[in-house]
């Protein structure tokens, strides 16, 4: 679904990205993993076309993004508060995600329920803006608006950051639901070792910008990182 070919990113004269090739299969889900700057959400602005490689392309079912808006219809995505509309309250926001994707009040109602159990009763009928909400409870907003659409394609940058222990687990059940029951490809960049593993079967770890590992999860898998990360 996602090819990555050549592609690189120079801020200042300094490569940020240099990635010669990454796919991503339709129904994969991939985790992204490394330490700051190691150029995760870098590498998700590209895909998203939210800013140009220097080099390369990028390519979303065989069609770059940079020159055609078709993928954008089937992707979904949330990488920080920056890209909600913060004046709005969450269910106004709701309504204007749906609008865009042509759903009615009942689609909406209908495709949040999954959401209630992350909520936690703490987002809907609060009677206040985005704005004014937790970092965490901002992060489930953005979460669940990324989904609404029921896209093919979901990436989500930090989804676990801000989130208390128990939204955590909750999170990490219901990206679960969502890759066997909606068979959603997804993108999936993260500082929490162990949640990303159980949400995705393949993790590629990036440093300095470059990808040095691409393994597939199994039950050495966070002992590998662990130790890959402490050396």
């Amino acid at each position: 679904m996602i090819e990555v070919k050549s592609i690189e990113k120079i801020y200042s004269g300094k490569v940020v990205v240099n990635i010669p090739e990454l796919s991503v299969a339709a129904g994969e889900a991939v985790g992204l993993v490394g330490n700051n700057g190691a150029g995760k959400t870098t590498l998700f602005r590209m895909v998203l076309d939210l800013i140009r490689p220097s080099k390369g392309e990028v390519y979303s079912k065989g069609i770059n993004v940079a020159k055609s808006e078709e993928w954008k219809e089937y992707t979904g995505s949330h990488l920080d508060e920056g890209f909600l509309i913060d004046y709005l309250t969450a269910e106004e926001y709701f309504k204007f995600i749906g609008d865009l994707h042509g759903l009615s009040d009942g689609d909406i109602t209908e495709r949040l329920l999954p959401f209630m159990d992350l909520f936690n009763e703490e987002i809907l009928h609060q009677r206040k803006y985005i704005r004014d909400f937790s970092k965490g409870n901002q992060k489930k907003i953005g979460i669940a608006a990324a989904a609404l659409s029921n896209p093919e394609l979901l990436i989500l940058d930090e989804p676990f950051a801000n989130l208390d222990p128990s939204s955590q687990i909750r999170l990490k059940n219901l990206l679960r639901t969502l890759r066997e029951q909606k068979r959603m490809t997804m993108l999936i960049s993260s500082h929490d070792l162990s949640h990303v593993i159980e949400v995705c079967e393949r993790i590629v770890i990036l440093e300095k910008g470059q990808l040095v590992q691409d393994m597939q999860t199994n039950e050495n898998t966070l002992k590998e990182l662990e130790t890959y990360f402490t050396v």
